[in-house]
C-alpha cells in the first residue's frame, strides 16, 4: 500500500473524477494508490447524484478501511481539500484524525483507516448523567482547543497557502429564513424568528478573531467510544477553513435537551485556552444551522430527523435561548 507523501502538499492544477459508480471503477482507482485493497472485499455507499454538489461515494475496504471519491467537479474539490489537511495535520497532538494512507488526484480520491464507534447523537446525550454530559464536553474542548491553536492554521497554511472560510458555509442565511421559512412554521412564530435573525446578524456584524475551522462538527462527524463517552476521531473535513471558534459550537446546542453540553463544552474550552467563548455568537450560528436545516430539507421534501417539524425546531430553540438568558427579550413564545 503507498503511504502518502509530497503528492498531498503540492497543487494540482487539474483535478478528475470518476464519472461512473461501480465496484470495477472503484478497484480500478484503488489499483494506483492501495493495491493491497483493490483486490479485497468492498462494501460501496453513496453513488452519482442528480445535484453535483453531493455527488460523492465511499467505499469499506476489507473491512478496516474506509475509501472516498468524488464523483463531480464539486466533490473533487472537497475531497481533495480534506486530504491535503489530513496529510498537513497527521499526527498532530491533541488532533484525533483519520490516519489518512493513501490519495490519489486522478480522480480525486483518499482513504483513512476505520475507527470503530457511534455517533454523539442526541439520545446519547439524552442517556447521560450530568457527569457524564461534563465529560462529553471536555472531550470536544479538548478536540476544539487543538484545533484552533495558532499552530493548526499555520500547519495548514504551509501546504495549501491561503486558508478561506469554511464551505459551504451554514445551511441558510438570515435573508432566506426570513423571506421563506414563515411557509413552514406556525403563522405566530414568523415574528419570533425574524427577530431572531436580526440579533444574530447584529451579534456578527463585527468579526471574531479566525482559528483554523472543522466547519461541519454535527454528531455524525464524530466517532465515540459510546459507553466511556470518549471522542475517538473526528471526521470529514471537506468543508473546513478559518472562521471565529464559536462556529465550530453550531450544532452543539441541538446535541441532546437543555443546553447542558454547550456550556459544558464552552467552559472546559476556556479552562483549557484561557479564551472565554462567546455563546451569543454560538448561538447566531445555530440559528442560521438550525433553521437552515428545517428550511431545505422541507422545500426538498424531506424528512425532518427524529420526525422533527420546522415548527418544532423554532420551538425548541425558544427554550435553548431561554435556558441561556442571553439578554434577549421574548425568546419565549
Amino acid at each position: 500500500m503507498r503511504r502518502p507523501g509530497s503528492l498531498i502538499l503540492g497543487v494540482v492544477s487539474g483535478l478528475s473524477w470518476l464519472g461512473e459508480w461501480s465496484a470495477e471503477a472503484v478497484r480500478r482507482t484503488l489499483s494506483s494508490s492501495a493495491p493491497a485493497l483493490a483486490e479485497g472485499d468492498l462494501v460501496l455507499r453513496g453513488g452519482l447524484d442528480a445535484n453535483p454538489e453531493w455527488s460523492s461515494g465511499s467505499a469499506v475496504a476489507s473491512g478496516r478501511f474506509l475509501a472516498k471519491f468524488a464523483l463531480s467537479a464539486p466533490t473533487a474539490r472537497r475531497l481533495w481539500h480534506e486530504a491535503r489537511v489530513l496529510g498537513a495535520l497527521g499526527g498532530q497532538p491533541g488532533l484525533r484524525l483519520p490516519r489518512l494512507v493513501a490519495v490519489g488526484h486522478d480522480p480525486v480520491h483518499l482513504v483513512v483507516a476505520l475507527v470503530v464507534g457511534g455517533p454523539l447523537s442526541y439520545d446519547l446525550v439524552s442517556a447521560s448523567t450530568g457527569g457524564q454530559v461534563r465529560r462529553i464536553g471536555a472531550e470536544l474542548a479538548a478536540f476544539l482547543a487543538a484545533l484552533h491553536r495558532p499552530a493548526t492554521m499555520t500547519r495548514v497554511q504551509a501546504a495549501l497557502g491561503l486558508v478561506g472560510p469554511p464551505d459551504p458555509g451554514p445551511q441558510a442565511t438570515t435573508g432566506e429564513l426570513r423571506a421563506r421559512l414563515g411557509t413552514w412554521i406556525r403563522p405566530g412564530q414568523a415574528d419570533l424568528v425574524r427577530r431572531w435573525c436580526d440579533w444574530a446578524d447584529q451579534v456578527l456584524a463585527r468579526p471574531g478573531s479566525e482559528v483554523f475551522v472543522h466547519g461541519d462538527l454535527h454528531g455524525y462527524n464524530q466517532v465515540w467510544d459510546q459507553d466511556r463517552r470518549r471522542l475517538r476521531v473526528v471526521v470529514d473535513l471537506e468543508t473546513s477553513g478559518a472562521a471565529e471558534a464559536e462556529y465550530d459550537l453550531r450544532y452543539v446546542p441541538a446535541l441532546g435537551p437543555g443546553v447542558a453540553l454547550l456550556t459544558a463544552t464552552a467552559r472546559s474550552y476556556a479552562a483549557r485556552t484561557g479564551q472565554t467563548l462567546d455563546l451569543r455568537r454560538a448561538m447566531a450560528w445555530h440559528v442560521r444551522t438550525a433553521l437552515g436545516d428545517a428550511l431545505w430539507r422541507s422545500e426538498a421534501g424531506l424528512p425532518l430527523p427524529d420526525g422533527g417539524t420546522p415548527s418544532g425546531y423554532v420551538d425548541q430553540l425558544a427554550a435553548r435561548f431561554d435556558a441561556l438568558r442571553l439578554g434577549y427579550p421574548g425568546f419565549v413564545t
